[in-house]
Protein backbone atom coordinates (compact mmCIF):
# COMPACT_ATOMS: atom_id res chain seq x y z
CA UNK A 1 0.00 0.00 0.00
CA UNK A 2 1.22 3.55 -1.24
CA UNK A 3 0.72 5.58 1.96
CA UNK A 4 0.56 8.95 0.45
CA UNK A 5 3.23 10.62 2.58
CA UNK A 6 6.28 10.45 0.21
CA UNK A 7 8.41 13.69 0.34
CA UNK A 8 6.49 14.75 3.75
CA UNK A 9 8.94 15.75 6.53
CA UNK A 10 9.31 13.90 9.65
CA UNK A 11 10.42 14.69 12.89
CA UNK A 12 11.28 11.80 15.41
CA UNK A 13 12.25 12.16 18.93
CA UNK A 14 14.82 10.09 20.65
CA UNK A 15 14.88 8.14 17.38
CA UNK A 16 18.79 6.66 17.66
CA UNK A 17 17.76 3.16 18.98
CA UNK A 18 14.61 1.34 19.97
CA UNK A 19 10.92 2.35 19.13
CA UNK A 20 12.05 5.69 17.84
CA UNK A 21 14.47 4.37 15.39
CA UNK A 22 11.94 1.59 14.18
CA UNK A 23 9.63 4.67 13.81
CA UNK A 24 12.27 6.54 11.70
CA UNK A 25 13.05 3.99 9.47
CA UNK A 26 9.63 3.37 8.46
CA UNK A 27 8.80 6.74 7.98
CA UNK A 28 12.12 7.02 5.40
CA UNK A 29 10.98 3.64 3.30
CA UNK A 30 7.78 5.38 2.53
CA UNK A 31 9.99 8.25 1.09
CA UNK A 32 9.70 11.20 3.98
CA UNK A 33 12.08 13.77 4.43
CA UNK A 34 13.34 12.70 7.94
CA UNK A 35 15.12 14.09 10.75
CA UNK A 36 15.88 12.56 13.75
CA UNK A 37 17.05 13.36 16.82
CA UNK A 38 19.01 12.40 19.93
CA UNK A 39 21.07 13.57 22.89
CA UNK A 40 24.33 12.47 21.34
CA UNK A 41 25.14 13.99 18.16
CA UNK A 42 27.73 11.34 17.00
CA UNK A 43 25.24 8.55 17.92
CA UNK A 44 22.56 10.20 15.86
CA UNK A 45 25.33 10.81 12.84
CA UNK A 46 25.42 7.18 12.65
CA UNK A 47 21.98 6.08 13.50
CA UNK A 48 20.76 9.29 10.20
CA UNK A 49 23.54 7.69 8.31
CA UNK A 50 22.27 3.67 8.94
CA UNK A 51 18.63 4.35 8.50
CA UNK A 52 19.76 6.00 5.01
CA UNK A 53 21.66 3.52 3.73
CA UNK A 54 19.18 0.49 4.74
CA UNK A 55 15.61 2.71 2.78
CA UNK A 56 17.51 4.86 0.32
CA UNK A 57 15.88 7.98 1.95
CA UNK A 58 16.98 11.75 3.16
CA UNK A 59 17.86 11.24 6.62
CA UNK A 60 19.08 14.35 8.94
CA UNK A 61 20.47 13.99 12.49
CA UNK A 62 19.66 16.59 15.12
CA UNK A 63 21.76 16.42 18.07
CA UNK A 64 19.45 17.78 20.98
CA UNK A 65 18.04 17.27 24.25
CA UNK A 66 14.20 17.50 24.17
CA UNK A 67 13.39 18.04 27.81
CA UNK A 68 15.55 22.00 27.25
CA UNK A 69 14.01 24.45 25.60
CA UNK A 70 17.32 24.71 23.97
CA UNK A 71 17.37 21.25 22.49
CA UNK A 72 13.52 21.31 21.64
CA UNK A 73 14.42 25.00 19.79
CA UNK A 74 17.02 23.25 17.76
CA UNK A 75 14.73 20.52 16.68
CA UNK A 76 12.15 22.66 15.24
CA UNK A 77 14.81 25.14 13.27
CA UNK A 78 15.90 21.81 12.16
CA UNK A 79 12.48 21.43 10.33
CA UNK A 80 10.06 24.43 11.08
CA UNK A 81 7.32 22.57 8.58
CA UNK A 82 7.21 19.08 9.37
CA UNK A 83 4.47 17.50 8.29
CA UNK A 84 4.61 14.44 11.32
CA UNK A 85 6.20 14.86 14.88
CA UNK A 86 6.51 11.30 16.76
CA UNK A 87 6.79 12.16 20.12
CA UNK A 88 9.46 9.79 22.44
CA UNK A 89 11.19 9.82 24.89
CA UNK A 90 12.97 7.36 27.55
CA UNK A 91 10.45 6.85 30.61
CA UNK A 92 11.76 6.91 34.16
CA UNK A 93 12.87 3.51 35.73
CA UNK A 94 10.43 1.53 37.81
CA UNK A 95 10.47 1.93 41.54
CA UNK A 96 8.29 2.88 44.06
CA UNK A 97 6.19 5.81 45.84
CA UNK A 98 8.84 6.52 48.16
CA UNK A 99 11.69 6.93 46.13
CA UNK A 100 9.64 9.62 43.70
CA UNK A 101 10.77 13.10 45.34
CA UNK A 102 9.58 16.27 43.77
CA UNK A 103 12.66 16.30 41.56
CA UNK A 104 11.56 12.75 40.28
CA UNK A 105 8.01 13.99 39.60
CA UNK A 106 9.06 17.19 37.54
CA UNK A 107 12.08 14.96 35.34
CA UNK A 108 9.00 12.47 34.24
CA UNK A 109 6.95 15.46 34.07
CA UNK A 110 9.32 17.46 31.71
CA UNK A 111 10.17 14.14 30.13
CA UNK A 112 7.29 12.76 29.41
CA UNK A 113 4.51 15.39 29.17
CA UNK A 114 5.74 18.72 28.95
CA UNK A 115 8.23 18.27 26.24
CA UNK A 116 6.49 16.07 23.48
CA UNK A 117 3.24 19.14 24.53
CA UNK A 118 5.75 21.79 23.64
CA UNK A 119 6.93 20.22 20.80
CA UNK A 120 3.15 19.98 19.42
CA UNK A 121 2.48 23.48 20.53
CA UNK A 122 5.62 24.34 18.07
CA UNK A 123 4.46 22.27 14.80
CA UNK A 124 0.77 22.45 15.41
CA UNK A 125 -0.02 26.03 13.58
CA UNK A 126 1.99 25.33 10.84
CA UNK A 127 0.39 21.57 10.06
CA UNK A 128 -3.13 23.27 10.37
CA UNK A 129 -2.00 25.83 7.60
CA UNK A 130 -0.92 23.50 4.89
CA UNK A 131 -3.70 21.30 6.45
CA UNK A 132 -1.93 18.18 6.90
CA UNK A 133 -0.48 17.14 9.90
CA UNK A 134 0.33 14.25 11.91
CA UNK A 135 1.48 13.06 15.29
CA UNK A 136 2.16 10.33 16.90
CA UNK A 137 2.89 9.90 20.88
CA UNK A 138 4.98 6.66 21.53
CA UNK A 139 3.35 6.47 25.35
CA UNK A 140 3.15 2.90 27.17
CA UNK A 141 0.55 0.20 27.11
CA UNK A 142 0.79 1.53 31.08
CA UNK A 143 -1.77 4.56 30.66
CA UNK A 144 -4.50 1.82 30.22
CA UNK A 145 -3.24 -0.84 32.35
CA UNK A 146 -1.41 1.00 35.32
CA UNK A 147 0.99 -0.70 37.56
CA UNK A 148 2.43 0.72 40.86
CA UNK A 149 6.07 -0.06 40.01
CA UNK A 150 5.24 2.22 36.90
CA UNK A 151 2.83 5.24 38.49
CA UNK A 152 5.65 7.54 37.70
CA UNK A 153 5.78 6.93 33.94
CA UNK A 154 2.13 6.55 33.67
CA UNK A 155 0.90 9.63 35.66
CA UNK A 156 3.27 11.99 32.93
CA UNK A 157 2.05 10.15 29.95
CA UNK A 158 -1.55 9.91 30.83
CA UNK A 159 -1.27 13.32 31.18
CA UNK A 160 -0.10 13.92 27.81
CA UNK A 161 -2.76 11.49 26.67
CA UNK A 162 -5.52 13.80 28.26
CA UNK A 163 -3.83 16.71 26.29
CA UNK A 164 -3.49 15.30 23.15
CA UNK A 165 -7.02 14.11 23.20
CA UNK A 166 -8.60 17.56 24.15
CA UNK A 167 -6.48 19.31 21.11
CA UNK A 168 -7.70 16.35 18.88
CA UNK A 169 -10.92 17.50 18.85
CA UNK A 170 -9.66 20.99 17.95
CA UNK A 171 -7.26 20.54 15.10
CA UNK A 172 -9.35 17.70 12.93
CA UNK A 173 -10.91 20.07 10.99
CA UNK A 174 -7.88 20.62 9.67
CA UNK A 175 -6.38 17.52 8.34
CA UNK A 176 -4.12 17.30 11.48
CA UNK A 177 -4.37 14.00 13.59
CA UNK A 178 -3.24 13.12 17.05
CA UNK A 179 -3.09 9.43 18.23
CA UNK A 180 -0.99 7.57 20.67
CA UNK A 181 1.21 4.18 20.08
CA UNK A 182 0.82 1.88 23.60
CA UNK A 183 3.61 -0.20 23.08
CA UNK A 184 4.07 -3.03 25.80
CA UNK A 185 7.01 -6.03 25.42
CA UNK A 186 8.18 -4.83 22.00
CA UNK A 187 11.92 -6.30 21.68
CA UNK A 188 14.12 -3.41 22.95
CA UNK A 189 16.91 -2.57 24.65
CA UNK A 190 13.95 -1.25 27.41
CA UNK A 191 12.89 -4.36 27.31
CA UNK A 192 15.95 -6.03 27.88
CA UNK A 193 16.65 -3.60 30.80
CA UNK A 194 13.08 -4.77 32.21
CA UNK A 195 14.45 -8.33 31.93
CA UNK A 196 17.36 -7.95 33.57
CA UNK A 197 15.88 -6.61 36.86
CA UNK A 198 13.84 -9.48 36.75
CA UNK A 199 16.86 -11.56 36.27
CA UNK A 200 18.25 -9.80 39.35
CA UNK A 201 15.23 -9.42 41.52
CA UNK A 202 14.13 -13.52 40.82
CA UNK A 203 17.87 -15.03 40.69
CA UNK A 204 17.50 -16.48 37.18
CA UNK A 205 19.14 -16.34 33.71
CA UNK A 206 18.54 -13.66 31.27
CA UNK A 207 17.12 -16.26 28.90
CA UNK A 208 14.32 -17.42 31.74
CA UNK A 209 13.41 -13.48 32.75
CA UNK A 210 12.78 -13.06 28.63
CA UNK A 211 10.63 -16.60 28.98
CA UNK A 212 8.63 -15.81 31.95
CA UNK A 213 7.66 -12.44 30.02
CA UNK A 214 6.91 -14.09 26.70
CA UNK A 215 4.82 -16.07 28.37
CA UNK A 216 2.79 -13.49 29.46
CA UNK A 217 1.86 -12.23 26.87
CA UNK A 218 -0.99 -13.40 24.46
CA UNK A 219 0.95 -13.83 21.38
CA UNK A 220 3.69 -15.76 23.21
CA UNK A 221 6.34 -13.68 21.52
CA UNK A 222 7.84 -10.39 22.06
CA UNK A 223 6.68 -8.00 19.52
CA UNK A 224 9.69 -6.22 17.05
CA UNK A 225 10.21 -2.87 16.31
CA UNK A 226 9.64 -2.91 12.64
CA UNK A 227 5.78 -4.09 13.58
CA UNK A 228 5.75 -1.10 15.90
CA UNK A 229 7.31 1.72 13.39
CA UNK A 230 5.05 0.17 10.57
CA UNK A 231 2.29 1.19 12.94
CA UNK A 232 3.52 4.56 13.35
CA UNK A 233 3.88 4.98 9.75
CA UNK A 234 0.27 3.81 8.64
CA UNK A 235 -0.79 6.59 11.56
CA UNK A 236 1.21 9.01 9.77
CA UNK A 237 -0.26 8.20 6.42
CA UNK A 238 -2.62 9.85 4.19
CA UNK A 239 -5.25 6.83 4.74
CA UNK A 240 -5.36 8.03 8.35
CA UNK A 241 -6.77 11.15 8.45
CA UNK A 242 -9.96 9.42 9.51
CA UNK A 243 -7.95 8.41 12.98
CA UNK A 244 -7.64 10.67 15.89
CA UNK A 245 -7.54 10.81 19.20
CA UNK A 246 -6.94 7.34 19.44
CA UNK A 247 -4.66 4.98 21.66
CA UNK A 248 -3.52 1.73 19.97
CA UNK A 249 -2.22 -0.89 21.99
CA UNK A 250 0.93 -2.50 20.09
CA UNK A 251 0.88 -6.07 22.72
CA UNK A 252 0.31 -8.82 21.05
CA UNK A 253 -3.09 -8.95 22.04
CA UNK A 254 -2.52 -8.65 25.75
CA UNK A 255 -4.58 -5.89 26.72
CA UNK A 256 -7.61 -7.56 28.88
CA UNK A 257 -10.09 -4.39 28.74
CA UNK A 258 -12.73 -3.14 25.89
CA UNK A 259 -11.95 0.44 25.53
Amino acid sequence: MDLGIAGRKAIVCASTQGLGLACATALAREGCDVWINGRDENKARRAAAAIARDTGGRVHFVGADIKTDAGREALVAACPEADILVNNNAGPPPGRLEDWHHAQWLDALEANMLAPALLIRALIPGMRARRFGRIVNITSAMVKSPRPSMALSTGARAGLTAFSKSLSIEVAVDNVTINNLLPERIDTDRQRFMAEQMMRAQGITLAEARAQIADSIAAKRFGTPQEFGDACAYLCSAQASFISGQNLQIDGGSYHGLL
